[in-house]
């Protein structure tokens, strides 16, 4: 049995970087003031460093530094853009309206989505074609009188699928609809530039690109309304009170630099390890069923179903040789809800592995994974 198993779960979660942490470093200790607190040195320095990471991180998406709301990671930004716009539309028309979503979601959004509609919102809920991307006829007869916000997932966190996003926009901006997309997967992989997506409010984090947990961001577009989920202290512009975590700041938007800077090289490394392990596993199993598009997708991401096993014990029997996942890292065991959107039966779903790639992924690490990958699955065949 090998000492350590091989790491492909870089889309739970990803070690930071020691660019980031030595971003951070000065400002847990030397530059340790508030940056709301500017009566005093300490204050101001912290205040200059939120402002200058905000500018930067502002500038690699192309808007203005005003639209960014510093968060505690993508999972709160989320919450904000659905409960905040929709409790905001609430109170200005005077009763719940119409939003539209996709069955494959995020938990970070369809919990807030059920939220909503214990409020007395309405919901479309629509399911993806086979491939795990939206069907835009669909969302097109989906608009209703009463619909003000469209809410889709940039890149899938299961099946690493990317929705078309332009698409999406352009039916939204016709009808004045607003559109919020949970980019946390994105973000590091795609080139982000609002200005032409002209998405509206855009959920962000800084765990995912190598950068700090507890850390992320909303974007929101000039004129959508927020009310806020917290109260007390005035921080963000009113819309998200307390105070800014200086240190996390910094690493997150140094972590998002070096990703944009990196991120040609990295996709083209990481999309070729990624289809060397799949080709390599469909050569030696050739039944194995890919989950979501081969072509439209995440560069480091691969899910597929193993026909035959028994999930529980294919995962028993990987856990000391591969770290991967059947799931989202936040569906606690729970079948998948996307494999279910799918098509996928709850025994295949429960016999489908994700194999999520990272920067330090080496070739050697593919090889040595299909090797490990073939012959648990014989092993349970036999």
């Amino acid at each position: 049995m090998p000492e350590n198993p091989l790491d492909f779960d870089y889309q739970s979660t990803t070690p930071c970087s020691q660019l980031v942490l030595e971003a951070m470093s000065q400002y847990w200790d030397e530059f340790w003031g508030n940056p709301s607190s500017r009566q005093n040195r300490a204050g101001l320095y912290a205040s200059a460093a939120i402002g200058n990471a905000r500018e930067k991180l502002a500038s690699i998406l192309r808007v203005n530094p005003e639209r960014v709301v510093f968060t505690s990671g993508a999972t709160e930004a989320n919450n904000l853009a659905l409960l905040g716009h929709s409790r905001a539309m609430l109170s200005k028309i005077g009763k719940p309206g119409h939003l539209i979503t996709l069955a494959t979601e995020h938990q970070a959004v369809l919990d807030p989505i059920c939220q909503l509609q214990k409020e007395g919102f309405s919901v479309t809920k629509l399911s993806p074609n086979s491939d795990g991307i939206i069907n835009l006829e669909e969302l097109e007869s989906s608009f209703k009188s009463n619909t003000f916000m469209v809410t889709i997932m940039f890149a899938n966190n299961e099946i690493g699928v990317l929705q078309p996003m332009s698409e999406i926009s352009s039916m939204c901006k016709k009808r004045g609809v607003v559109l919020h997309s949970d980019a946390a997967q994105a973000l590091g992989y795609l080139p982000i530039h609002l200005d032409i997506l002209e998405i509206d409010l855009l959920s962000i984090s800084a765990h995912k690109i190598y950068g700090p947990k507890g850390i992320g961001a909303l974007v929101l577009n000039q004129g959508v309304d927020i009310e806020p989920l917290l109260w007390g202290g005035g921080q963000e512009n009113g819309i998200r009170p307390g105070t800014v975590p200086v240190p996390l700041v910094v690493g997150f938007v140094k972590a998002v630099e070096i990703a944009a800077m990196e991120l040609d090289f990295n996709n083209k490394r990481l999309r070729n390890l990624r289809d060397n392990l799949w080709f390599g596993l469909k050569k030696e199993v050739p039944d194995l069923i890919l989950n979501g598009s081969l072509n439209n997708r995440l560069p480091h991401n691969l899910n597929f179903t193993v026909k035959g096993v028994n999930g529980n014990r294919l995962q028993k029997l990987l856990k000391p040789l591969i770290t991967c996942s059947s799931s989202s890292a936040c569906s606690n065991g729970s079948p998948s809800h996307v494999l279910k959107a799918l098509g996928r039966t709850l025994t295949e779903s429960e016999s489908s592995l994700r194999l999520s790639l990272g920067r330090s992924t080496t070739q050697e690490d593919i090889d040595q994974a299909i090797i490990r990958l073939v012959k648990v699955i014989e092993q349970l065949r036999n």
